[in-house]
């Protein structure tokens, strides 16, 4: 029974995140510059994904999302989706990139908490949310576009200051959650460490009996 509960509440958080990456589309998508890759809020979702639910459930709460648009629901920012976002668009590298955001973000979390301190935890926020999601979406935006790497990754600097931003909201919004709830990621360190940790034998000395030899003498 504890088991199932378990796993109805990762579904429900799993869910739950999904459709706060897709209502972080609403506002719409601004394009700016020669490269038609949009600006969106719906990265803030995926960092808090990551920050929030962790590895395993960020994951799945991004492919969640990522399923229903490419099925056809319109819940990429500006009401688009289907296959053609995820195929042949100057986006569809960064759409991907954010399942490794999710597991980036979602296993420096678990390392650094319980205590997660703020500066380690905008740096591995930063690392997965802006680092792997450009490792991704720069060189497949240069594919999809015949465009040197260079111009797709000069262009993605329009990113930068909007997601330098993200990451501090989502460390701000995941430290009080985490505080609120410490269970929703296991710590890494803990487990490890209870892990490690060696198992006390009781032991009680043992009173030796005099042998005869040693009563004789």
């Amino acid at each position: 029974m504890t088991n199932r509960t378990l796993a109805a509440r990762d579904l429900a958080h799993i869910a739950i995140f999904a459709a706060l990456i897709a209502a972080l589309g609403l506002p719409g998508a601004l394009s700016i510059g020669a490269v038609a890759v949009p600006i969106t809020f719906q990265t803030l979702g995926v960092m808090l994904a990551g920050a929030i639910l962790g590895a395993r459930k960020g994951f799945f709460a991004v492919a969640l999302f990522l399923a229903l648009a490419a099925a056809g629901l319109p819940l990429l920012s500006g009401g688009r989706g289907g296959l053609l976002w995820f195929t042949i668009s100057p986006s569809t590298g960064y759409l991907y990139g954010w399942l490794l955001a999710a597991v980036v973000i979602g296993y420096l979390t678990a390392r650094l908490l319980p205590r997660y301190p703020f500066w380690p935890a905008v740096g591995a926020t930063a690392l997965g949310g802006i680092v792997a999601v450009y490792l991704i979406g720069v060189p497949v935006t240069a594919i999809n576009l015949g465009l040197p790497l260079w111009v797709a990754l000069f262009d993605s600097a329009k990113f930068l200051p909007g997601d330098l931003l993200k990451v501090v909201v989502t460390v701000l919004v995941a430290r009080q959650v985490h505080r609120a709830y410490p269970g929703l990621i296991a710590p890494l360190g803990r487990r490890s460490a209870s892990r490690a940790a060696p198992v006390a034998v009781n032991a009680e000395p043992v009173n030796a009996e005099p042998t005869n030899a040693e009563n004789a003498g």
